[in-house]
């Protein structure tokens, strides 16, 4: 009788790579030689003190700065070069630590807008919402599954500021990402406001892989299932959520600037 063969499991892939980046602002070195891996339907935050060089790192990802030295891939492609909407349109998709919105428009307005630029019909979003059932249907989806449908009309100057963050990110999702970049994503929303945001973004799509800037312990460890420790430019150390609290090195770096790494 043969004996059951093991199951291997089938590796999980790379979708988002940065092999030794690094960016120098004259003498400084903001970035030194960071490598990152970002797997398919990751949960992976990435997180360090004040300065660490993290938002610097994701603004190289996204091409708002040029490389000094290094590469970044995505999904084995060399995008190094490339423009950032030129990025957007690979699959990779960023929110802001400030929101980046059209105080003017509603959110229906915005959502329709990207939505029409993303199916190719940039050049007629300003036609009425009806006039393309796909454009309509798309919004439809994002209203209801970022919780803006009963504030679709509302400019977004009058939003609450929760909501503001849910439509940044529900823009981002409209882009269809395939690597979504969350830049701390609950900076300066009132506690109560705060649940819905974190519901959703524990509700995103499982497909797509989610890169997350935050300083909110409690998010960061109810969220991720990789860290990423960045301290001086530099990765300081990688694992599980559990690795990461246990970690001496950690405890200490956050402990030294007046934070605590829950066990």
């Amino acid at each position: 009788m043969n004996a059951p063969q093991a199951h291997t499991p089938t590796p999980v892939r790379t979708v988002l790579r940065t092999e030794a980046l690094v960016k120098r602002f004259g003498g400084i070195t903001a970035t030194d030689h960071v490598t990152l891996d970002v797997k398919h339907g990751a949960r992976h935050a990435l997180i360090g003190p004040n300065g660490a060089g993290k938002t610097t790192l994701i603004n190289l990802m996204t091409g708002v700065l040029d490389v000094s030295e290094g590469r970044i891939l995505l999904d084995g492609d060399d995008i190094t070069q490339l423009a950032p909407h030129q990025r957007v349109r690979r699959g990779m998709v960023r929110t802001f630590q400030i929101n980046q919105l059209f105080n003017g428009m509603t959110p229906l307005e915005t959502l329709g807008m990207v939505v029409a630029q993303h199916q190719g019909l940039g050049g007629r979003w300003w036609q009425p919402m009806g006039r393309s059932a796909a454009v309509a249907e798309r919004c439809d989806q994002l209203l209801e599954q970022f919780h803006l449908a009963d504030v679709q009309h509302v400019s977004t100057e009058h939003l609450a500021y929760g909501k503001r963050r849910l439509l940044e990110i529900a823009i981002a999702l409209a882009c269809e990402p395939r690597v979504l970049l969350l830049d701390e994503p609950v900076a300066g929303v009132p506690a109560g406001e705060r649940e819905e945001l974190l519901q959703t973004v524990a509700a995103l799509p499982a497909d797509v892989s989610v890169l997350l800037i935050e300083h909110d312990m409690d998010l960061v460890f109810d969220f991720a299932n990789r860290i990423t420790v960045m301290v001086n430019g530099a990765v300081l150390t990688e694992g599980t959520p559990e690795q990461i609290a246990n970690d001496p090195q950690v405890k200490a770096v956050y402990l030294g600037h007046g934070e605590e790494v829950r066990a």
